[in-house]
């Protein structure tokens, strides 16, 4: 899929700012995921990297067996601390280019080190824009890590095997709307939601 390891730190920065702009106030709002307040994209957040921290590092267990569906994940109360730790951890597990080879295993599921990566990217662009759309803030993601969700969704909504998009029907936006808009949209989100 690559010659070329992308470094995730840029963007776990990003989420670790947007994340600290949370106020307790907002964690009970909605997000652009239905049924998934604020406090719920936070911890899929948590438990995200988590799993692709340990799925970079080989060390498959019950963090990276768990479908993300499994439950609605939540934050406990050190959520605060945690996360930008684990963002941090999530990013240097990635620099190892050991991580990008060989097979892994992330939400239950066996794939090559090097789509764990990409699937761990895209899910931290399009989920920082859930959670900065949903909390009013400005969203700039990393544009390394931007470009890669996007190629990634596109292949994704161009596999006639997967009927469409990877979280739920691609959502029409014009090819001249920023790349944002437009991974957004291949994601199934409405670039336009509001709260």
């Amino acid at each position: 899929m690559t010659d070329t390891t992308l470094d995730l730190g840029p963007q776990t920065r990003v989420i670790a700012r947007l994340a600290e702009g949370v106020s307790d106030e907002q964690l009970a709002d909605a997000t652009p995921c239905p049924g998934c307040a604020v406090r719920n994209m936070l911890g899929h957040l948590l438990g995200l990297s988590v799993a692709f921290r340990d799925a970079a590092r080989k060390d498959l267990g019950v963090t990276t067996n768990t479908a993300p569906e499994a439950a609605a994940p939540d934050i406990g109360p050190g959520w605060r601390v945690e996360l930008p730790k684990v963002l941090d951890e999530l990013a240097d597990a990635w620099r190892d280019p050991a991580a990008w080879t060989g097979m892994t295993r992330a939400g239950g599921v066996d794939l090559p080190g090097e789509v764990a990566a990409v699937v761990a990217v895209d899910e931290l662009v399009i989920h920082g824009w859930d959670l900065a759309r949903a909390t009013g803030q400005d969203y700039t993601p990393d544009p390394a890590a931007l470009q890669a969700s996007h190629d990634f969704l596109l292949a994704a909504a161009n596999d006639p095997s997967r009927g469409g998009g990877i979280f739920g029907p691609v959502v029409p936006v014009p090819p001249q709307a920023p790349l944002l808009e437009r991974a957004v949209g291949l994601s199934g989100r409405d670039p336009g939601w509001t709260p």
